[in-house]
């Protein structure tokens, strides 16, 4: 029995690491799980991952070993790397006087970085894989001839009159010489950020037709005349026109110029053609094949992933095959149309507006069928799974989706709100097709969102609305590579593009339960299958200012809501859920406490319960087992609080004179905001100060112990960790902001309280904008903010800066000595509190 056991486990494991490898939805592990279990432990599946920038040429091995290690202690499990330029203005930009000039993106002493990082993640055990080339648009590089590239059609213009020999040069089709890239980009040839002229838009151009039609006027198809084989290879047309006026049109395509972006300008080159298999099997061919170059050995270890981001390259209206394909797929000949692009009108305007739809749709049928498909097919030959954001270009997207092994969504902050981006549609495609796991570009920030003052409190509703619209998987958007000593901090940044998740954040460590927070959720939003809709299924019945969102999950009779009160308000809701005869138990994703509810009402079919919601709070709501009571009880399942004290007067505080902080412990004789103190070390203080204090709980307080006890540590700013007479009692976060006093560690008198509190890195950045510049800075490109113009020579030769009250170094700079600073600090009131 025990063999046969062993078998059948074997073999499931086999087929669930095959459907994984290939990027597909595991359904085995769906029915096999314990909720219970996966929301208590939750697996390596749970786990987040990180798009990890790689900015121009700052890298190191030792920075490549701390990133890694601090995701991996943190509770993620996966790092996408791009490979950009210095730095976003947003455009790509270049930071001079390099410390490390010989890494440029795709060039060998780069790529034994790629290597050494894929190692790096089979030791820690963690998935590694990278964008398809520099950059994060779209799919090109240096290795794109202009013969390989987008395409345009152009065209020029000859009139002549009719009824006699024509012998004359045609003039070839000139094009604007600036490229058709969306967004500007860093020229290292001049210095200039811009979108620049493209030699190739002068020097390469193909011949499609040459055509005549009469000078003016609606067109009859048959009167558009195709002369191609009158003009000479030189360019020379010779040609007997039928009497009357006529234009000829010399119809040819070019290179777009569209460039990816934002590369080093070094590994800056075209986007590939889109449309044409033989550019877009060069492209992957050469993807694929510096990967077994230099990773070969890797491949499903150490590397598993090829990512192709949302894209934004603009509309190609031309490849070289496209008279072929279009007369394939549409079943009439393209050519005699052309004139339609040069603004004339063929056969009738309703002909004239066919002939672009059916354009349109070809370009749409060649994405996919060349493009994607190619894509698919030879990264799985090579073991690779294909990685995308599968919106934005000139495809159908319901069609495409089945062609990528793992399809990627994602969301944005704006003001401070959940910002989706293309994710409803790629979430109900997803759903369509039967896949569970839904991933997301999580939290992409603006500046005005995102300028080192996000906290894990902010994110906190922004990632659970983007939960209940069905992601289940969290890739945050962004974690930077820091190349360089830890003294140097907040160090290099993706320039003006948030959200800052890095390792050298002041809320890093503490942060971990934020990310414990995800896996939890996670673990239960990928458990079991998504519950189809059915009317009434839950209805939410909200008071105050609250706005409640959820979603359902499903697994033979139990039946998992996730619900999010997903505003910065409190307030309650009632939900009534289209459940019957099951217990209703709450399970609480921030503190992991699970609890079974007594104060439901079970009538018509249906489970009602009250939920009374904190700031961002979230719960999940849980039927797995038979009820053993509909009647509504006496219990409370929100217990009201009594105030047995209120911890008053001094605190023992110490900064971190590193920072800038006092060097010795300064008492605070009542609770106060860290800015408006008179103390500059104080008041501009960013990173974590300790909060001391000792306090008695008389026998009055104490004596009811069998009731909760719990410390209330009212305004937090941002983020504090508890220890109370040497036990640390965890990281409190978000709201409420509460934690649990054991009983078994309080005593009668001289309980001594430790509080770790953390603000955000804005308020140091500010107070060095106080101080002199030791640092040379250009403006950025949009709205405020400037970056780093050149390394300093301090910096390169490791010396003492010159600017003595200066403590922070960093890439991008988003503030002026004016900027608003962040709260900070404990603000309380503290309080002990009970349960009743």
């Amino acid at each position: 029995m025990r063999k046969i056991t062993f078998i059948i486990t074997c073999f499931t494991v086999l087929i669930v690491t095959s459907l994984h490898a290939q990027g597909f939805n595991d359904s085995l592990t769906r029915t096999i799980t314990d909720p219970a279990k996966a929301f208590l432990n939750p697996p390596e599946s749970a786990k987040p991952g990180v798009l990890w920038m790689w900015m121009g040429s700052n890298l190191s091995k030792e920075g490549i070993t701390k990133d890694l290690e601090a995701l991996k202690k943190a509770g993620f499990n996966r790092t996408t790397m791009f490979s950009l330029a210095d730095i976003t203005t947003p455009w790509a930009g270049e930071i001079k006087n390099s410390p490390t000039p010989e890494f440029i993106s795709w060039t060998e002493p780069w790529w034994k970085l790629v290597r050494y990082a894929a190692e790096e993640s089979k030791r820690l055990g963690m998935d590694f894989g990278m964008f398809n080339g520099p950059g994060y648009e779209s799919s090109g590089g240096p290795w794109i001839s202009p013969e390989l590239s987008m395409q345009e059609i152009c065209f020029s213009e000859t009139k002549i009159t009719g009824n006699t020999n024509t012998r004359i040069q045609l003039k070839k089709p000139e094009v604007n010489p600036i490229g058709h890239t969306p967004y500007p980009i860093y020229n290292g040839d001049n210095g200039l950020v811009e979108i620049p002229e493209v030699a190739a838009r002068k020097t390469f151009y193909k011949d499609i037709c040459v055509l005549a039609l009469p000078a003016t006027g609606i067109v009859p198809l048959e009167s558009v005349i195709d002369i191609s084989k009158f003009m000479l290879p030189n360019g020379e047309l010779d040609w007997t026109a039928p009497p009357g006026e006529w234009i000829i049109y010399r119809f040819g395509h070019t290179t777009t110029g569209t460039y990816i972006q934002p590369a080093q300008w070094k590994a800056t080159g075209l986007e590939c053609d889109k449309m044409s298999e033989a550019a877009v099997s060069f492209h992957i061919n050469h993807v694929i094949t510096e990967i077994k170059k230099h990773l070969g050995d890797l491949i499903g270890t150490g590397f598993t992933h090829v990512h192709f981001d949302s894209y934004e390259a603009g509309d190609p209206s031309w490849t070289p095959k496209m008279s072929e394909e279009f007369s394939e797929r549409r079943g009439y000949n393209l050519l005699p149309y052309l004139p339609i692009f040069a603004g004339r009108t063929i056969n009738s305007h309703e002909d004239s507006v066919k002939l672009k739809d059916d354009f349109n749709a070809t370009i749409k049928d060649l994405h996919k069928d060349i493009y994607f498909t190619t894509l698919s097919k030879k990264l799985k030959e090579n073991g690779l799974t294909f990685l995308c954001e599968p919106y934005g270009g000139p495809w159908r997207q319901n069609e495409i989706m089945p062609l990528i092994h793992n399809v990627m969504t994602e969301f944005w902050t704006n003001d401070g709100e959940y910002a989706p981006y293309e994710l409803d549609p790629t979430v109900a495609a997803l759903r369509k097709s039967g896949q569970n796991i839904i991933e997301a570009e999580a939290f992409t920030g603006q500046p005005s969102d995102s300028k080192w003052n996000e906290t894990p409190e902010w994110l906190k509703p922004i990632g659970d609305a983007a939960f209940c619209a069905g992601v289940n998987n969290l890739v945050l958007h962004r974690f930077v590579h820091q190349a360089w000593d830890d003294k140097y901090k907040p160090a290099a940044t993706m320039g003006r593009w948030g959200t800052h998740f890095d390792r050298t954040q002041t809320w890093w460590e503490p942060g971990k339960a934020m990310v414990k927070y995800w896996q939890r959720c996670q673990a239960l939003l990928q458990w079991g299958r998504i519950a189809k809709p059915v009317e009434n299924d839950l209805i939410i019945s909200t008071k105050d200012s609250i706005t409640v969102n959820s979603i359902h999950r499903k697994e033979g009779n139990t039946n998992i809501y996730f619900i999010a009160n997903t505003s910065r308000n409190t307030g309650t809701a009632t939900c009534t859920f289209k459940v019957s005869g099951m217990q209703p138990e709450l399970w609480n994703p921030v503190t992991a406490t699970m609890k079974d509810l007594f104060q439901f009402v079970d009538k018509n079919g249906s489970t009602s319960v009250t939920i009374p919601f904190d700031k961002a709070q979230s719960f999940f709501i849980v039927f797995r087992k038979k009820q053993t009571s509909s009647v509504l009880s006496k219990k409370n399942d929100f217990p009201s609080t009594t105030l047995l004290t209120t911890l008053e007067g001094a605190w023992q505080v110490q900064f971190d004179s590193a920072w800038g902080g006092p060097a010795k412990q300064v008492v605070f004789d009542d609770l106060q905001d860290w800015i408006n103190n008179h103390n500059k070390g104080i008041k501009y203080y960013s990173g974590t100060a300790v909060y001391t204090k000792t306090f008695d709980l008389t026998a009055k307080e104490f004596k009811q112990t069998v009731f909760p006890i719990f410390l209330d540590l009212g305004v937090v700013k941002n983020i504090a960790r508890v220890i109370l007479n040497g036990k640390d009692l965890g990281v409190v976060w978000t709201a409420p902001w509460q934690i649990q006093l054991p009983h078994e560690i309080l005593k009668n008198s001289h309980n001594k309280l430790v509080i770790e509190v953390t603000n955000v890195w804005a308020n140091r950045l500010i107070g060095d904008e106080q101080e002199p510049s030791d640092s040379n800075w250009l403006p950025g490109h949009i709205d405020n903010g400037k970056y780093l113009k050149e390394f300093p020579e301090w910096f390169l030769k490791k010396q003492p800066r010159p600017s003595k009250n200066r403590y922070c170094f960093t890439t991008w700079n988003y503030f002026t000595k004016e900027s608003e600073l962040s709260s900070s600090g404990l603000l309380g009131p503290v309080q002990i509190i009970m349960e009743e």
